[in-house]
């Protein structure tokens, strides 16, 4: 309606004062509503096309899309394993910190698990301590070895000195029988040194790793202990959380509730624009947006990302091939808008259906010294056309509550 009425005051409005005060005819008498079409034609014809040229020109350049969300992702309360419910400390649409505890499950189980590893980790400390109560007791062993070894060396060479002086005095059976007895007595000390370093090997190396092991087996069994007790991964608020005591919880079919992080939806809207924008569309463009949420405000936004796919082709690969017919209904350009302002969508509650609004800037290409006459005018022209389209908005933002509570029909 801007446009017709604009483009009106440069065609029709002209064409009509022309045949006026140059023709002489007037409204109601050669000009009248049988007539309007002859008389006017020219300025009628050019008012409808300069309307078509700069309505385009507007939409292409200052791109407009009612497809604008305040779109938010919620994160669902499950936990790490399945089991049954044995306390709840929080209840349905309750604030919650990050960390803080919402239900616990059974844990008889792990609990088990856990005084099963500090009894292991017990049994290790006393092994270490027997080890080397029997540490001590081996130097006592390996002295009563030596001893009993030296004894026989010397009973041996007393023997031997003894038979070199007369051979008829010591039996050659003697002497072999004090040289095995010497040798077992030597083997005596052997084991009685090799078993003083098992023992050393065993407080140093063996039971330490025992006792390590035992620790990981206390720290895993007291990690699926914790596991029990779900806590919030972030500040939000808890919605759908319908859990009872005694309820089971199947971390694959069945989750608890639904948390909902406190910034969802408050950082930035996701506009979808026609593909047909997606050359005008940049980030960095300053754009205005108003929510239903919201009404009566204007909120200015900027383009921070345009995603360079369109959605709508995407392809998972499935076992029948895809024709690409089925994909009939053309795709929308998504883009992000961020609020230029801190606190610009405070009120906005998140998930709410938005109008937005991207203008294009030719600020810096005006700036260049290379520029034709005809290329800055039409510049200019781009640039000015957009408080077009920003009123429009503003008009759609005092409407919007009209159209909504009225025209509805709910």
């Amino acid at each position: 309606m801007f446009e017709l009425m604009l483009c009106s005051m440069l065609t029709i409005f002209p064409d009509y004062l022309f045949r006026r005060y140059v023709q002489g005819k007037r409204l109601g008498r050669e000009i009248t509503l049988y007539t309007v079409w002859y008389e006017l034609r020219w300025g009628i014809t050019t008012c409808l096309l300069l309307t078509v040229t700069l309505i385009t020109m507007i939409f292409y350049f200052h791109p407009t899309t009612q497809n604008v969300t305040a779109i938010f992702r919620t994160i669902t309360i499950l936990p790490e394993t399945n089991g049954r419910v044995a306390e709840i400390y929080v209840v349905n649409n309750q604030k919650v910190e990050a960390g803080a505890p919402l239900f616990r499950l059974d844990s008889s189980e792990q609990e088990a698990a856990k005084q099963t590893a500090q009894r292991r980790i017990a049994e290790v400390d006393a092994a270490i301590s027997v080890a080397e109560t029997e540490l001590v007791a081996s130097d006592g062993l390996i002295q009563q070895a030596q001893g009993a070894y030296q004894q026989a060396l010397d009973e041996l060479s007393t023997k031997q000195e003894i038979m070199r002086r007369n051979q008829n005095v010591v039996a050659p059976r003697e002497i072999e029988r004090l040289q095995v007895a010497a040798t077992g007595r030597q083997g005596a000390v052997d084991a009685a040194i090799a078993n003083k370093q098992t023992l050393q090997t065993q407080i140093s190396a063996l039971l330490p790793a025992q006792r390590a092991s035992a620790e990981a087996a206390l720290a895993q069994a007291q990690v699926e202990l914790d596991k029990m007790v779900v806590h919030a991964g972030v500040s939000g608020t808890i919605q759908q959380f319908g859990l009872r005591k005694g309820d089971f919880i199947n971390s694959l079919i069945r989750p608890a509730g639904i948390l909902v992080p406190s910034e969802a939806g408050r950082v930035s809207l996701v506009a979808g624009f026609n593909q047909i924008e997606a050359q005008v569309m940049k980030p960095g463009m300053i754009a205005e947006a108003t929510c239903i949420g919201k009404p009566f405000i204007i909120i200015p936004m900027v383009v921070t990302q345009v995603q360079d796919v369109i959605a709508a082709g995407q392809l998972r690969p499935t076992d029948q091939l895809i024709d690409v017919q089925q994909i009939s209904k053309p795709g929308t350009l998504t883009v992000y808008l961020e609020p230029i302002f801190s606190g610009g969508l405070d009120g906005v509650s998140p998930g709410s259906s938005c109008i937005a609004n991207a203008y294009t800037s030719n600020h810096a290409a005006l700036e260049s010294q290379d520029l034709g006459t005809l290329q800055r005018i039409f510049l200019h022209g781009v640039d000015a056309v957009g408080l077009v389209h920003a009123g429009i908005l503003r008009m759609q933002a005092l409407v919007l509550p009209v159209q909504v509570l009225v025209f509805s029909g709910h």
